[in-house]
């Protein structure tokens, strides 16, 4: 265990303004994927628990995992949607526990593309669609060969519809969810963000070519969902340095720095015309998806971006690498508009924000449990002063709709 130093008289305990709402401290649970839904995509009672646990700290923001806009693009099992009336029913029951514990909530909403899960693809019929047809390696093409799992490009008219109308649809079921934000998920190589490198958008149509036009898709659904829902209830996350999802960084024809530039300096464009974005979200070059990387593995950092980017950052990745210290924790929120993101350690302490304002152990988590369907190693870590929530057999059976 880590025994964390209290962190209670430092800028991690003061306010911050995102949008409309003033969160309490700089601690956000970033968004975890854990594919504990119920069928079909509907937010399960495990989730409902979960997100509730973690929101006990009044004024706290939690980013909930990546939720399908569309099964048009694909999906993954166990992965939450947006896109019908129970996901709107079942998001409902979990914002109203997290507004009750008086804390914010941000939906993440995703197009998968060619990161889709084939076999969830094949067993549901679902298209594998992206930019162009660029597998991610040999093992993926010869995979979805296999399984008769054909990769396509989508069609101009197919972007332009999933704009105007899936993307629409989502943003409408979001705010009947009572979400209180919106993240688009532009990062960690899915649809959109297959979009904007050249290694994996080879279109020649108006979404193809120079950067302008591979931003195009990602700056047509942020502009939608400004006029749909209002610029303060919008965000976005982006992974300048992750090569998840088999893709590449600094081995591109184009430097991440060029390629996010331009991305970030189009919304600071949008926030001088009184337009500005609740926040964006970074995930730091220490990880790459759900792998640490090595320091000296690391091809870059995102200052860039802060030079550019003059409203709300959340940064998040590995905050827990130098506790109990946390001496890059408090170098980053020693900027007002820095707020910090954690998982794993959210995941295995339900009250991380708590922990670190009175200084106390935190609770190693277990990553073997992560994407299981059990309420193991997902709603099993005590707050302090609690015995384990649940039972393993006990909460399983309380929780059935997730082992479906």
């Amino acid at each position: 265990m880590i025994q964390a130093a209290s962190l209670k008289n430092t800028k991690v305990f003061t306010p911050t303004r995102v949008g409309d709402n003033e969160i309490s401290n700089k601690i956000v649970f970033a968004p975890s994927t854990r594919v504990r839904s119920a069928k079909d995509g509907e937010p399960s009672d495990l989730q409902l628990k979960h997100y509730d646990d973690r929101s006990k700290f009044p004024g706290s923001l939690l980013i909930v995992e990546a939720t399908n806009i569309t099964p048009k693009t694909g999906g993954n099992s166990g992965a939450p949607g947006i896109y019908k009336k129970p996901h709107v029913e079942g998001w409902k029951r979990i914002n109203d526990v997290i507004h009750q514990n008086k804390s914010f909530s941000s939906i993440q909403v995703i197009f998968y593309g060619r990161a889709s899960d084939p076999y969830f693809a094949k067993r549901h019929q679902l298209p594998m669609v992206a930019p162009s047809v660029v597998y991610q390696n040999k093992e993926h093409e010869e995979t979805l060969n296999q399984l008769g799992v054909e990769l396509r490009s989508l069609s101009t008219d197919e972007i332009e519809s999933l704009v105007k109308n899936e993307t629409v649809q989502a943003a409408k079921n979001a705010i009947a969810s009572g979400f209180d934000y919106i993240e688009i998920h532009a990062a960690h190589g899915y649809m959109i963000e297959t979009f904007l490198h050249p290694s994996t958008n080879k279109r020649t149509d108006k979404y193809g070519g120079s950067i302008e036009n591979r931003a195009r898709f990602l700056l047509e659904v942020v502009d939608l969902l400004i006029e749909l829902v209002g610029a303060s209830k919008v965000a976005i996350r982006l992974s300048p340095w992750s090569t998840y999802n088999s893709m590449l960084t600094v081995k591109e024809e184009v430097h991440p720095y060029t390629t996010f530039s331009y991305v970030v300096n189009e919304l600071q464009k949008r926030a001088n015309n009184g337009k500005e974005l609740a926040y964006i979200s970074i995930v730091e070059p220490r990880v790459s998806g759900a792998v640490d990387v090595e320091i000296d593995r690391q091809t870059g950092d995102n200052e860039f971006i802060k030079k550019i980017w003059k409203g709300i950052l959340i940064r998040a990745g590995n905050y827990t690498y130098d506790a109990p210290e946390f001496k890059q924790l408090l170098k980053d929120v020693d900027d007002d508009r820095t707020l910090v993101g954690f998982s794993r350690y959210i995941i295995s302490n339900p009250d991380l924000a708590q922990r670190l304002y009175q200084g106390s152990h935190l609770v190693p988590y277990d990553r073997s449990t992560f994407y299981t369907k059990s309420a193991k190693g997902y709603n099993t870590y005590p707050s302090l002063n609690e015995k384990p929530n649940l039972d393993i057999s006990e909460a399983d059976k309380l929780f059935p709709q997730a082992l479906a």
